[in-house]
Protein backbone atom coordinates (compact mmCIF):
# COMPACT_ATOMS: atom_id res chain seq x y z
CA UNK A 1 0.00 0.00 0.00
CA UNK A 2 1.48 3.29 -1.01
CA UNK A 3 1.30 6.31 1.33
CA UNK A 4 1.37 9.90 0.24
CA UNK A 5 4.51 11.69 1.32
CA UNK A 6 3.90 15.08 2.94
CA UNK A 7 4.15 17.86 0.47
CA UNK A 8 6.77 20.54 1.20
CA UNK A 9 5.31 24.03 1.58
CA UNK A 10 6.82 26.89 -0.37
CA UNK A 11 9.22 29.01 1.73
CA UNK A 12 7.61 31.94 3.51
CA UNK A 13 9.18 35.36 2.99
CA UNK A 14 9.07 37.63 6.10
CA UNK A 15 7.37 41.00 5.77
CA UNK A 16 10.03 43.72 5.85
CA UNK A 17 7.83 46.85 5.81
CA UNK A 18 7.36 46.92 9.62
CA UNK A 19 11.12 47.36 9.82
CA UNK A 20 11.50 50.02 7.14
CA UNK A 21 8.40 52.13 7.85
CA UNK A 22 9.49 53.46 11.29
CA UNK A 23 12.92 54.24 9.90
CA UNK A 24 11.38 56.01 6.92
CA UNK A 25 9.06 58.00 9.21
CA UNK A 26 11.99 58.95 11.41
CA UNK A 27 13.95 60.07 8.36
CA UNK A 28 10.99 62.14 7.13
CA UNK A 29 10.60 63.69 10.58
CA UNK A 30 14.31 64.56 10.67
CA UNK A 31 14.07 66.15 7.23
CA UNK A 32 10.93 68.04 8.25
CA UNK A 33 12.50 69.24 11.52
CA UNK A 34 15.64 70.31 9.70
CA UNK A 35 13.57 72.26 7.20
CA UNK A 36 11.63 73.90 10.02
CA UNK A 37 14.84 74.77 11.91
CA UNK A 38 16.48 76.34 8.85
CA UNK A 39 13.30 78.28 8.09
CA UNK A 40 13.13 79.44 11.73
CA UNK A 41 16.77 80.53 11.68
CA UNK A 42 15.98 82.67 8.66
CA UNK A 43 13.18 84.28 10.67
CA UNK A 44 15.49 84.75 13.66
CA UNK A 45 18.01 86.51 11.42
CA UNK A 46 15.25 88.73 10.01
CA UNK A 47 14.07 89.59 13.54
CA UNK A 48 17.65 90.39 14.56
CA UNK A 49 18.03 92.76 11.63
CA UNK A 50 14.69 94.37 12.48
CA UNK A 51 15.84 94.88 16.07
CA UNK A 52 19.07 96.45 14.80
CA UNK A 53 17.09 98.89 12.65
CA UNK A 54 14.81 99.80 15.55
CA UNK A 55 17.74 100.40 17.91
CA UNK A 56 19.49 102.52 15.29
CA UNK A 57 16.44 104.84 15.20
CA UNK A 58 16.91 105.23 18.97
CA UNK A 59 20.54 106.25 18.58
CA UNK A 60 22.02 102.84 19.40
CA UNK A 61 23.83 101.11 16.53
CA UNK A 62 24.92 97.48 16.94
CA UNK A 63 27.22 95.79 14.45
CA UNK A 64 29.36 92.65 14.12
CA UNK A 65 32.40 91.89 12.04
CA UNK A 66 30.89 88.43 11.54
CA UNK A 67 27.50 87.01 12.49
CA UNK A 68 26.84 83.26 12.65
CA UNK A 69 23.62 81.40 13.35
CA UNK A 70 23.70 77.88 14.79
CA UNK A 71 22.31 75.74 17.58
CA UNK A 72 20.77 72.91 15.53
CA UNK A 73 18.66 71.00 16.39
CA UNK A 74 16.95 72.29 19.57
CA UNK A 75 17.94 75.92 19.95
CA UNK A 76 18.95 79.05 18.08
CA UNK A 77 22.31 80.71 18.57
CA UNK A 78 23.41 84.06 17.17
CA UNK A 79 27.14 84.60 17.60
CA UNK A 80 28.40 88.14 17.01
CA UNK A 81 32.18 88.42 16.64
CA UNK A 82 33.97 91.68 17.51
CA UNK A 83 30.72 93.56 18.21
CA UNK A 84 30.63 97.35 18.32
CA UNK A 85 27.93 99.42 20.00
CA UNK A 86 27.70 103.06 18.97
CA UNK A 87 25.66 105.31 21.25
CA UNK A 88 24.50 108.70 19.96
CA UNK A 89 22.38 111.31 21.76
CA UNK A 90 21.84 109.09 24.84
CA UNK A 91 22.54 111.93 27.28
CA UNK A 92 21.82 115.65 27.20
CA UNK A 93 25.52 116.36 26.61
CA UNK A 94 25.67 113.87 23.74
CA UNK A 95 22.43 115.23 22.31
CA UNK A 96 24.02 118.69 22.17
CA UNK A 97 27.50 117.66 21.00
CA UNK A 98 26.36 115.00 18.49
CA UNK A 99 29.54 113.05 19.35
CA UNK A 100 28.75 109.32 19.63
CA UNK A 101 30.45 106.89 21.99
CA UNK A 102 31.59 103.50 20.73
CA UNK A 103 32.02 100.38 22.86
CA UNK A 104 33.91 97.39 21.48
CA UNK A 105 33.64 93.87 22.93
CA UNK A 106 35.19 90.50 22.08
CA UNK A 107 32.00 88.53 21.46
CA UNK A 108 28.26 88.38 22.16
CA UNK A 109 26.46 85.03 22.08
CA UNK A 110 22.63 85.09 22.14
CA UNK A 111 20.69 81.85 22.68
CA UNK A 112 16.98 80.99 22.50
CA UNK A 113 15.39 77.57 22.95
CA UNK A 114 13.27 76.43 20.02
CA UNK A 115 10.33 75.72 22.33
CA UNK A 116 10.51 79.25 23.86
CA UNK A 117 11.90 81.68 21.27
CA UNK A 118 10.54 84.71 23.18
CA UNK A 119 13.14 84.28 25.93
CA UNK A 120 16.69 85.16 24.91
CA UNK A 121 19.83 84.73 26.98
CA UNK A 122 23.02 86.52 25.96
CA UNK A 123 26.59 86.21 27.17
CA UNK A 124 29.16 89.00 26.83
CA UNK A 125 32.88 88.34 26.55
CA UNK A 126 35.33 91.06 27.50
CA UNK A 127 37.37 93.06 27.60
CA UNK A 128 35.42 96.07 26.38
CA UNK A 129 36.77 99.48 25.48
CA UNK A 130 34.89 102.80 25.24
CA UNK A 131 35.90 105.69 23.06
CA UNK A 132 34.59 108.77 21.39
CA UNK A 133 34.14 107.55 17.85
CA UNK A 134 37.43 107.81 15.99
CA UNK A 135 39.46 108.64 19.10
CA UNK A 136 41.65 106.56 21.40
CA UNK A 137 39.77 104.62 24.11
CA UNK A 138 39.26 106.49 27.38
CA UNK A 139 37.99 103.51 29.41
CA UNK A 140 38.34 99.74 29.56
CA UNK A 141 36.13 97.19 31.34
CA UNK A 142 36.35 93.49 32.05
CA UNK A 143 34.46 90.89 34.12
CA UNK A 144 34.53 87.20 35.01
CA UNK A 145 30.95 86.63 33.84
CA UNK A 146 28.57 88.91 32.00
CA UNK A 147 25.16 87.87 30.79
CA UNK A 148 21.68 89.22 30.08
CA UNK A 149 18.20 87.86 29.49
CA UNK A 150 15.18 89.34 27.75
CA UNK A 151 11.56 88.19 27.69
CA UNK A 152 8.86 89.37 25.33
CA UNK A 153 10.75 89.31 22.04
CA UNK A 154 10.39 89.76 19.11
CA UNK A 155 7.86 92.61 19.47
CA UNK A 156 9.56 94.39 22.37
CA UNK A 157 11.19 93.12 25.56
CA UNK A 158 8.81 93.23 28.51
CA UNK A 159 11.60 92.33 30.92
CA UNK A 160 15.37 92.72 30.68
CA UNK A 161 17.98 91.62 33.20
CA UNK A 162 21.75 92.09 33.14
CA UNK A 163 24.38 90.78 35.56
CA UNK A 164 28.13 91.20 35.75
CA UNK A 165 30.35 89.37 38.21
CA UNK A 166 33.64 90.91 39.31
CA UNK A 167 33.36 93.93 36.98
CA UNK A 168 36.38 96.22 36.82
CA UNK A 169 36.44 99.55 34.96
CA UNK A 170 39.63 101.48 34.31
CA UNK A 171 39.99 104.87 32.71
CA UNK A 172 42.99 106.06 30.77
CA UNK A 173 44.71 109.16 32.17
CA UNK A 174 47.60 110.44 30.06
CA UNK A 175 47.80 107.05 28.40
CA UNK A 176 47.99 105.09 31.67
CA UNK A 177 45.18 102.94 33.11
CA UNK A 178 43.78 104.12 36.46
CA UNK A 179 41.13 102.30 38.51
CA UNK A 180 37.66 103.81 38.32
CA UNK A 181 35.05 101.24 39.37
CA UNK A 182 35.02 97.73 40.79
CA UNK A 183 32.46 95.46 42.44
CA UNK A 184 31.85 91.88 43.39
CA UNK A 185 28.60 91.90 41.46
CA UNK A 186 26.34 94.36 39.65
CA UNK A 187 22.85 93.53 38.40
CA UNK A 188 20.14 95.54 36.70
CA UNK A 189 16.52 94.56 36.05
CA UNK A 190 13.85 96.49 34.16
CA UNK A 191 10.31 95.51 33.27
CA UNK A 192 7.00 97.00 32.21
CA UNK A 193 4.57 96.95 35.16
CA UNK A 194 1.67 99.03 33.83
CA UNK A 195 0.20 100.08 30.49
CA UNK A 196 0.99 98.62 27.11
CA UNK A 197 3.73 98.93 24.53
CA UNK A 198 1.91 101.72 22.69
CA UNK A 199 -0.17 103.07 25.57
CA UNK A 200 1.64 104.86 28.42
CA UNK A 201 3.91 102.10 29.72
CA UNK A 202 5.28 102.39 33.26
CA UNK A 203 8.76 100.96 33.80
CA UNK A 204 10.16 99.49 37.00
CA UNK A 205 13.94 99.37 37.39
CA UNK A 206 16.11 97.78 40.09
CA UNK A 207 19.87 98.30 40.31
CA UNK A 208 21.97 96.38 42.83
CA UNK A 209 25.70 96.34 43.50
CA UNK A 210 27.77 94.44 46.02
CA UNK A 211 31.12 95.61 47.39
CA UNK A 212 31.21 98.46 44.88
CA UNK A 213 33.90 101.12 44.90
CA UNK A 214 34.32 104.26 42.78
CA UNK A 215 37.76 105.83 42.56
CA UNK A 216 38.70 109.40 41.67
CA UNK A 217 35.23 110.95 42.02
CA UNK A 218 34.74 111.57 45.74
CA UNK A 219 36.43 110.04 48.79
CA UNK A 220 33.06 108.92 50.21
CA UNK A 221 32.67 106.50 47.27
CA UNK A 222 36.07 104.85 47.57
CA UNK A 223 35.30 102.56 50.52
CA UNK A 224 33.29 99.45 49.44
CA UNK A 225 29.51 99.80 49.71
CA UNK A 226 26.38 97.78 48.94
CA UNK A 227 23.58 99.56 47.11
CA UNK A 228 20.00 98.92 46.01
CA UNK A 229 18.01 101.42 43.94
CA UNK A 230 14.38 100.65 43.05
CA UNK A 231 12.54 103.22 40.90
CA UNK A 232 9.47 103.57 38.68
CA UNK A 233 9.48 105.71 35.54
CA UNK A 234 6.11 107.33 34.79
CA UNK A 235 5.03 109.54 31.90
CA UNK A 236 6.17 107.67 28.80
CA UNK A 237 3.76 107.89 25.86
CA UNK A 238 4.92 104.71 24.13
CA UNK A 239 7.97 102.68 23.17
CA UNK A 240 8.40 104.11 19.70
CA UNK A 241 12.11 104.45 18.79
CA UNK A 242 13.50 107.55 20.56
CA UNK A 243 16.65 108.66 22.29
CA UNK A 244 16.61 108.94 26.08
CA UNK A 245 16.73 112.76 26.13
CA UNK A 246 13.61 112.70 23.94
CA UNK A 247 11.94 110.27 26.32
CA UNK A 248 12.75 112.40 29.38
CA UNK A 249 11.41 115.48 27.60
CA UNK A 250 8.24 113.48 26.89
CA UNK A 251 8.00 112.45 30.55
CA UNK A 252 8.20 116.09 31.61
CA UNK A 253 5.52 117.13 29.08
CA UNK A 254 3.21 114.37 30.33
CA UNK A 255 3.62 115.38 33.98
CA UNK A 256 5.46 112.16 34.80
CA UNK A 257 8.46 111.61 36.99
CA UNK A 258 10.66 109.18 38.86
CA UNK A 259 9.29 107.40 41.92
CA UNK A 260 12.13 106.25 44.17
CA UNK A 261 10.38 103.43 46.00
CA UNK A 262 13.52 102.10 47.67
CA UNK A 263 17.08 103.32 47.94
CA UNK A 264 19.48 101.71 50.38
CA UNK A 265 23.22 102.17 50.74
CA UNK A 266 25.41 100.56 53.38
CA UNK A 267 29.05 101.40 53.82
CA UNK A 268 30.62 99.87 56.88
CA UNK A 269 28.52 100.87 59.89
CA UNK A 270 26.70 103.64 58.00
CA UNK A 271 23.30 102.87 56.50
CA UNK A 272 21.13 105.28 54.51
CA UNK A 273 17.66 104.63 53.08
CA UNK A 274 15.53 107.03 51.06
CA UNK A 275 12.24 107.23 49.17
CA UNK A 276 10.30 109.94 47.39
CA UNK A 277 9.31 111.39 44.02
CA UNK A 278 11.37 113.44 41.60
CA UNK A 279 10.10 115.50 38.67
CA UNK A 280 11.87 117.32 35.83
CA UNK A 281 12.27 121.07 35.38
CA UNK A 282 11.78 122.75 31.98
CA UNK A 283 15.58 122.66 31.63
CA UNK A 284 15.70 118.91 32.31
CA UNK A 285 17.04 119.00 35.88
CA UNK A 286 15.75 116.86 38.73
CA UNK A 287 13.57 118.52 41.36
CA UNK A 288 11.70 117.13 44.34
CA UNK A 289 12.39 115.58 47.72
CA UNK A 290 13.57 112.28 49.14
CA UNK A 291 12.90 111.41 52.75
CA UNK A 292 16.17 109.97 53.99
CA UNK A 293 17.04 108.13 57.19
CA UNK A 294 20.68 107.71 58.14
CA UNK A 295 22.22 105.50 60.82
CA UNK A 296 25.81 106.56 61.49
CA UNK A 297 25.10 110.16 60.54
CA UNK A 298 28.21 111.40 62.34
CA UNK A 299 30.38 109.52 59.79
CA UNK A 300 28.73 111.17 56.77
CA UNK A 301 29.81 114.76 57.43
CA UNK A 302 33.61 114.24 57.43
CA UNK A 303 33.32 111.76 54.56
CA UNK A 304 31.53 114.32 52.40
CA UNK A 305 33.91 117.11 53.42
CA UNK A 306 31.01 119.35 54.39
CA UNK A 307 33.01 120.86 57.23
CA UNK A 308 34.69 123.08 54.62
CA UNK A 309 31.41 124.94 54.26
CA UNK A 310 31.82 126.17 57.83
CA UNK A 311 35.18 127.78 57.26
CA UNK A 312 35.33 131.54 57.26
CA UNK A 313 34.85 132.81 53.71
CA UNK A 314 33.28 129.55 52.56
CA UNK A 315 32.97 129.33 48.79
CA UNK A 316 29.44 129.56 47.34
CA UNK A 317 29.89 126.18 45.63
CA UNK A 318 29.61 124.53 49.02
CA UNK A 319 26.09 125.77 49.64
CA UNK A 320 22.74 125.63 47.93
CA UNK A 321 21.77 127.99 45.10
CA UNK A 322 20.65 131.27 46.70
CA UNK A 323 22.16 130.36 50.08
CA UNK A 324 25.24 132.30 51.17
CA UNK A 325 28.01 131.15 53.47
CA UNK A 326 26.45 133.45 56.07
CA UNK A 327 23.35 131.25 55.97
CA UNK A 328 25.49 128.25 56.78
CA UNK A 329 27.14 130.11 59.63
CA UNK A 330 23.71 131.02 60.99
CA UNK A 331 23.08 127.30 61.41
CA UNK A 332 26.04 127.14 63.78
CA UNK A 333 25.02 130.40 65.50
CA UNK A 334 21.72 128.72 66.32
CA UNK A 335 23.70 126.40 68.61
CA UNK A 336 24.38 129.41 70.83
CA UNK A 337 20.64 129.74 71.41
CA UNK A 338 20.62 126.21 72.76
CA UNK A 339 23.79 126.41 74.86
CA UNK A 340 25.60 129.78 75.07
CA UNK A 341 29.11 129.49 73.69
CA UNK A 342 28.45 126.20 71.85
CA UNK A 343 28.61 127.90 68.46
CA UNK A 344 32.09 129.30 69.19
CA UNK A 345 33.25 125.85 70.25
CA UNK A 346 31.67 124.32 67.14
CA UNK A 347 33.62 126.61 64.86
CA UNK A 348 36.83 125.28 66.34
CA UNK A 349 35.67 121.77 65.47
CA UNK A 350 33.89 122.11 62.14
CA UNK A 351 32.86 118.48 61.94
CA UNK A 352 31.18 118.51 65.34
CA UNK A 353 29.58 121.87 64.63
CA UNK A 354 28.13 120.82 61.29
CA UNK A 355 26.85 117.55 62.70
CA UNK A 356 25.14 119.39 65.54
CA UNK A 357 23.73 121.99 63.15
CA UNK A 358 22.36 119.40 60.71
CA UNK A 359 20.91 117.45 63.60
CA UNK A 360 18.72 120.49 64.26
CA UNK A 361 17.23 120.02 60.79
CA UNK A 362 16.40 116.32 61.07
CA UNK A 363 14.51 114.27 63.60
CA UNK A 364 15.78 111.51 65.78
CA UNK A 365 14.51 108.05 64.85
CA UNK A 366 15.75 104.46 64.49
CA UNK A 367 16.85 102.45 61.48
CA UNK A 368 17.27 98.69 61.72
CA UNK A 369 17.27 98.96 65.53
CA UNK A 370 19.97 101.63 65.52
CA UNK A 371 19.82 105.35 66.40
CA UNK A 372 19.34 107.40 63.25
CA UNK A 373 18.36 110.82 61.87
CA UNK A 374 15.50 111.44 59.45
CA UNK A 375 16.35 114.25 57.01
CA UNK A 376 14.84 115.66 53.84
CA UNK A 377 17.14 115.46 50.82
CA UNK A 378 16.08 118.13 48.34
CA UNK A 379 16.74 118.41 44.61
CA UNK A 380 16.69 122.00 43.31
CA UNK A 381 17.67 122.53 39.65
CA UNK A 382 19.69 119.32 39.85
CA UNK A 383 21.55 120.35 43.01
CA UNK A 384 21.32 117.85 45.89
CA UNK A 385 20.83 119.71 49.16
CA UNK A 386 21.38 118.40 52.67
CA UNK A 387 19.76 121.15 54.68
CA UNK A 388 21.21 124.38 53.25
CA UNK A 389 24.34 122.63 51.97
CA UNK A 390 24.83 121.53 48.39
CA UNK A 391 26.52 118.13 48.45
CA UNK A 392 26.35 117.25 44.73
CA UNK A 393 25.10 118.42 41.35
CA UNK A 394 23.28 116.16 38.89
CA UNK A 395 23.38 116.81 35.12
CA UNK A 396 20.28 117.66 33.06
CA UNK A 397 18.46 114.69 31.53
CA UNK A 398 17.57 116.53 28.31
Amino acid sequence: MMTDEPRSLPPRHGRLWPVFVPSALLLLAAIGWSGFWFYATHEVDAQFQGWQEREAKSGRVYDCSRREIGGFPFRFEVRCADPTISLAAQTAQQFASKIPLTAKLSEILAVAQIYDPTRVIAEFKGPATVEETGQAPFARANWSLGHASAAGLPSVPKRISMEFKDPVVERFVDGAAAPFFSAKQVEWHIRMVEGEFNDHPVLESVLRSEDASVQGVHPVLEAPFNETLHVKLRGLTDFAPKTWPERFREIRANGGGIDVTESRIQQGETIAVAAGTLALTPAGYLEGQLQMTIAGFERIVPALGLEKALAEGAQPTNVAPGVSSQDVNKMIDSLDRIIPGLGRVARKNANAGLIAGLNLIGQQTTLENRPARAITLRFVDGAILLGPLRVAQTPPLF
